[in-house]
């Protein structure tokens, strides 16, 4: 609100064109100018890209990308085969087994150029006979010479190259999809997995509309990086580059080890219809980048694998393709020039209209704040606009219309005190030392962090204040960032003059004066709060966490018995039937009922019918095997599944255990009861093929039980009623052992 008044001021004085507005203007302009000529030396490039690299950071992380899975090599990986690079048979075997899990797309970023025996002729067997298998390449370039690709890959076109292109800082912000050699165009190992993934969409690459010149996959245009785009300044933009964009820092992707995926310890879901990428993680390896992750000024991210980075690009391709998700945008340079300037106008009219330090200090940060939240809203909508230029702006035009009126009114000292409070306004604690780990300077917020006044504390150290615990942790620290002159950042604890202990997060980095002096900056920040805000939060999940257990089990268990219900039961049958077809495999379904609970029910109670039941349930999991699954269907009524059973008369062998089990006596109550059962037997596929019609088969043969004097059982097959048709699909018709027999006669 204030701010708009306070713009409406300054367009109304427009109209007398005093001297004072002709400052604020010519200030601008010029301040705008010079930034410009800053930003097109290169000289802002590096920061840009840092504010860039922040706001990644700062960005949620989306949802992971289920459709793509890491098989890296890892540490333990290279314990286990004993030696890098990995035998060629070890590779047939890990793409042998990956492909057993059907995978869409199989990309193998690990170099396979040269044999590494023994298995070498294995392995190109294996890859020749992959169609949806992509490998790499790295063409030449003016450091390395290339490396080619397998000649069974090549031969087919299942080749992408894997040059990655690197800022100076070392940073991975872009994404090549095509380079041309000797006139050829050569596609990337991501763009090249992207396609045959796409493929299953019916999606194919194509000239876009609005350019010809421009790559189109489904709705998505890439629109190719340009050398001067964003915060870039004459960089190399050869080939068809675009501008990444990260979906999270390192490990975001799931990742699965490879001897885990070759021993078969892989559920078969988390790579089936995937793009599975096999590549190394192991630290010793190196095959790292540093991604705008790994580049945060409060926590910085360590660096991602190459299989990774890949992993990154692909999913940013799909995302493009398939949800029309744009590339990183950029402003064209007039409009670049008019967000300059009206950042610069801002701080030279806050300047020149407010005399008060500690207001127009108020309004130049809220101008920042807004520049920050600006740029920030921005990049989640999918924009990169300038931070750095219009900031530098913003505040070289306040510092320069301040210097002009300190200068004109001879309050020059005036505004060094005001420079003074601004930064001892700074509500994070600052300390600076000296090579000899002594406190140089420090801001209030620092002395009301540990509790001694400012005197108290110059030319002392941590010795002098801390106990001997924290004071070598932070002289450690301190001594890393003299020695390898690389800011750091750490996560320690201190105990103040009150006694009271802080987690704290403390940046420390190197500066030196135009004398040569070497000072230790360090900027800390209390976490207390935090750190137990998220053990706190840890706990509710986990008691969340096991408050969803109980709640699974209450709703797929019987209440009463324990056993199962009729809703797991027929999940655990689809799941069987699901593994019997898969692996041609029979199913028994077992369905019993007690022969007279009404009467035992009617005589002793509904108490003493429940624990009966009860008992009846402990009785038919104690003599059935743990695979087999235990159902109360409902009353007395109970079902079992037999997966894999080799012959009928497995089936006829349990259900005659259940039988003499069951007969046994039952204490209730202090009464002795006997009961029988009847037991119907359906089989997959023999009698049917679907659920509801096995338990029908078997509910059917139950009650023939029951008909031909109880305390028996009978296959569905055997019934007068079954077709020709189902005894005709009997494997083993001859099998006398599968008929029905009486109890008594067993």
């Amino acid at each position: 609100m204030k701010l708009g008044k306070k713009a409406k001021r300054f367009w109304a004085s427009l109209k007398h064109q005093g001297g004072e507005e002709r400052r604020v203007f010519f200030t601008s302009f010029g301040i705008t100018g010079l930034t410009i000529l800053l930003r097109f030396m290169g000289l802002l490039q590096a920061s840009e890209w840092t504010a860039l690299d922040q706001f990644y950071t700062l960005r949620p992380t989306p949802p992971q990308d289920e459709r793509i899975v890491i098989v890296g090599i890892d540490e333990a990986d290279l314990q286990t085969i004993g030696t890098w690079p990995i035998p060629d048979a070890v590779m047939a075997d890990l793409l042998t087994a990956i492909a057993s899990y059907q995978p869409k797309v199989i990309g193998l970023d690990i170099y396979r150029d040269l044999p590494i025996e023994p298995g070498h002729a294995e392995l190109q067997e294996v890859m020749g006979s992959l169609p949806n298998l992509i490998g790499i390449e790295w063409l030449a370039d003016t450091y390395w010479s290339g490396v080619p690709a397998p000649q069974s890959l090549v031969k087919d076109r299942r080749v992408g190259f894997n040059n990655v292109v690197t800022d100076p800082d070392g940073t991975v912000r872009r994404n090549t999809l095509y380079m041309h050699i000797d006139g050829k165009a050569r596609t990337s190992f991501a763009l090249k997995i992207a396609f045959l993934y796409l493929q299953h969409y019916g999606i194919t690459p194509m000239p876009a509309q609005s350019n010809p010149q421009y790559l189109q996959l489904g709705e998505g245009v890439f629109r190719p990086f340009r050398s001067n785009d964003g915060g870039y300044v004459r960089v190399d933009d050869k080939g068809y580059q675009i501008l990444a964009d990260f979906r999270g820092p390192a490990e975001t992707y799931t990742r699965v080890s490879m001897m885990d995926v070759i021993e078969g310890k892989v559920e078969a879901d988390l790579l089936r219809d995937r793009i599975v990428l096999i590549g190394s993680v192991a630290t010793r390896l190196r095959d790292f980048f540093r991604t705008p992750y790994s580049n945060g000024l409060i926590v910085s991210k360590k660096a991602v694998s190459g299989v990774e980075l890949q992993a990154n690009f692909i999913s940013q391709i799909l995302d493009v393709a398939l949800y029309d998700r744009p590339i990183l945008q950029t402003l064209p340079n007039p409009l670049e020039w008019l967000w300059i300037l009206v950042w610069a106008y801002l701080g030279a009219s806050f300047s020149w209209s407010i005399s008060s330090p500690q207001r127009l200090g108020l309004h130049l940060f809220t101008a920042l704040l807004g520049l920050t939240g600006a740029c920030y809203a921005a990049f989640l909508v999918g924009w990169w606009l300038p931070f750095v230029p219009p900031a530098i702006a913003l505040s070289g035009s306040a510092i320069f219309i301040i210097s002009y009126l300190a200068h004109q009114k001879e309050e020059l000292n005036r505004s060094k005190e005001f420079l003074h409070k601004v930064i001892d306004s700074i509500p994070d604690p600052v300390f600076v030392k000296d090579k000899n780990h002594r406190w140089v300077v420090l801001n209030q917020a620092y002395c009301n962090l540990i509790g001694y006044p400012l005197e108290a504390l110059l030319e002392k150290s941590d010795r002098d204040v801390f106990s001997r615990r924290e004071a070598e942790a932070f002289r450690q620290h301190d001594e890393e960032t003299f020695f390898t002159h690389e800011s750091q950042e750490s996560e320690e604890s201190l105990t103040d003059a009150r006694g009271v202990t802080h987690l704290i997060a403390t940046k420390r980095s190197l500066h030196q004066d135009a004398a040569g002096n070497l000072f230790l900056v360090g900027v800390m920040r209390d976490i207390t709060q935090r750190k137990r805000r998220e053990e706190e939060l840890k706990l509710s999940n986990e008691e969340l966490k096991v408050s969803q257990n109980q709640m699974r089990y209450l709703a797929y268990h019987d209440n009463l018995t324990r056993l199962a219900n009729r809703k797991l039961f027929e999940e655990n049958l689809t799941q069987a039937i699901a593994e019997a077809e898969a692996n041609h495999h029979w199913i028994a379904i077992l369905f019993l009922d007690l022969d007279g609970f009404k009467d035992i029910n009617d005589t002793l109670g509904h108490d003493g019918g429940d624990m009966l039941l009860k008992a009846v349930a402990l009785r038919l999991t104690g003599c059935l095997r743990s695979s087999d699954t235990v159902a109360r269907f409902g009353g007395d009524e109970f079902t079992v599944i037999l997966p894999k059973i080799p012959t009928i008369a497995d089936a006829a062998r349990v259900a005659d255990k259940i039988l003499s089990t069951l007969m046994q006596s039952f204490s209730i109550n202090g009464q002795t009861l006997s009961v029988t059962t009847s037991i119907g037997i359906s089989l997959y596929p023999v009698d049917a093929e679907k659920i509801e019609n096995l338990i029908k088969c078997a509910d059917t043969a139950m009650y023939r039980a029951k008909d031909l004097g109880k305390n028996r059982y009978e296959f569905w097959h055997n019934l007068p009623n079954a077709s020709d048709c189902d005894r005709a699909r009997l494997p083993h018709p001859n099998d006398s052992e599968c008929h029905s027999q009486n109890q008594s006669e067993l």
